[in-house]
């Protein structure tokens, strides 16, 4: 046992600093309260699960700019907290990102003129064994730029002497593989091209575009796919992805791809992948949600839906679905589907349609009216309604409780257009203004519903 695993072991330390080293099975704590992980996409379910199996009780703090698909999913659901750090350094610029084939004249233009600002590029190749290939292939592109190589099988006083004279200036481009990923702080280099980009994961492509654009200066990538190949579904998806959010803090929103794209596996175990569709996605969420609910002792306060609202009927003419030409993604679709189908509140539905314009843009009235029965639905659930719907040239609420009140007085109440029989509220249908005055009828009864149940 090495003297500072017997440190640590006796407790002599009180804070650790180590990597994938302190997981080892010689190395155990005294005392141990809180792990603080850094870069946690970099760490699989195995070995975040060894901290918790020291001590029940250790608490578990994990850094990242992408989270994985697990993670993010555990915080989404209430299992894990998540906070979020979105206010980007000051003067810092948004990486213009290309996607595309590999164009050795596209390529060559990059890199001149990053040089020709004074700059240096960063080369990315994650196959040691042709690197020196790609080498000599960037020395007959830009044969007036320095070219050196730095890769993980080289040993470590060698590696640290390229990066140490590259990053003094003496090379204009490092040709390297994903070493770079993490811990490289170059402010002088803003020019990335990396080498067959469908090879790379999606949080891992993130993570290396974040080497460039760390000061001032405008900074490009440029993510090439091989010439003539064509792509899977999945590659070409995630290059999309990286070329759609470029802006500063888009890290979440590619995780939440990934999780799209992936699945966020069994969370109860270290296997990535689960047994979601055999009960239904919503109604696993729904599940998961209210177990920890009760864990949390927070149950009660849970918003839960009534029978009465599962069986309100809505029936009105306006269309109400996600159009295929606004989202395309499939998978996306029926995602936004299943959380627009489980808001609770009025509250819920704006903070919904204020989500979907700043992810989507301006909403097509389909998407309106589907977000507007939404309204409706919750309005009438509060009410004990059964049904909202148009037969003929009247929009009927149909309350079952109607006959054991003052259906006169309430009939004066809602205004001229309203009539009340044993069974529904009739509202006159005016093709211009019917939806405003639903909305405002369906606010009244709730309003008043106390009293006429009452009477």
């Amino acid at each position: 046992m090495s003297r500072a695993a017997t440190e640590i072991t006796n407790g002599n330390v009180d804070i650790v600093i180590g990597t994938h080293r302190i997981l080892s099975d010689d190395i155990t704590f005294n005392n141990l309260g809180l792990v603080i992980i850094d870069e946690e996409q970099r760490f699989g379910v195995k070995h975040k699960e060894h901290f918790k199996k020291l001590r029940a009780n250790v608490d578990v703090l994990t850094l990242t700019a992408t989270p994985i698909p697990r993670t993010l999913y555990m915080s989404l659901s209430g299992v894990r907290d998540i906070s979020m750090l979105q206010t980007p350094p000051e003067d810092r610029l948004p990486v213009i990102t290309h996607v595309g084939s590999f164009d050795a004249k596209l390529a060559r233009q990059a890199i001149l003129r990053e040089l020709d600002r004074g700059g240096q590029v960063f080369v990315i190749h994650n196959r040691v064994k042709s690197i020196d290939n790609l080498r000599e292939k960037l020395e007959n592109i830009v044969p007036e730029a320095s070219v050196v190589v730095a890769h993980g099988q080289m040993s470590g006083r060698q590696l640290e002497r390229v990066i140490s004279e590259f990053s003094k200036g003496q090379y204009d481009i490092l040709l390297a593989t994903s070493i770079i990923e993490n811990g490289i702080d170059m402010p002088n280099v803003n020019t990335l091209i990396v080498d067959r980009a469908d090879w790379f994961g999606m949080a891992q492509l993130y993570q290396i575009r974040g080497r460039v654009g760390r000061g001032a200066t405008q900074a490009y990538s440029y993510f090439f796919h091989a010439a003539g190949t064509r792509l899977t579904d999945e590659a070409r998806e995630r290059l999309e992805t990286l070329a759609e959010y470029t802006e500063l803090g888009a890290g979440l929103q590619i995780s939440m791809r990934d999780l799209e794209l992936r699945g966020a596996g069994d969370i109860l175990s270290m296997k990535q992948t689960g047994h979601v569709a055999s009960v239904g996605l919503q109604l696993y969420t729904q599940l998961l949600q209210q177990a920890v609910a009760e864990l949390k002792g927070d149950a009660d306060n849970q918003p839960k839906p009534t029978y009465e609202q599962e069986r309100v009927i809505i029936d009105l003419p306006i269309p109400a679905y996600i159009p295929e030409d606004w989202i395309q993604e499939m998978a996306l679709r029926l995602q936004l589907y299943r959380r627009i189908a489980s808001l609770q509140t009025l509250e819920d539905v704006e903070k919904m349609r204020q989500e979907m314009r700043d992810r989507f843009g301006i909403l097509p009235l389909a998407v309106e009216g589907l977000l507007y029965q939404i309204q409706v639905k919750i309005l009438a659930g509060s009410l004990n309604a059964t049904a909202v719907i148009k037969p003929r040239d009247h929009i009927l609420i149909k309350l079952p409780w109607l006959q054991g009140i003052d259906r006169k007085a309430l009939e004066l109440d809602l205004g001229e257009d309203i009539e009340v029989s044993r069974t529904a509220v009739e509202l006159s249908f005016d093709a211009d203004l019917w939806q405003l005055r639903l909305l405002d009828v369906l606010q009244e009864l709730q309003a008043g519903l106390p009293e006429q149940q009452g009477a």
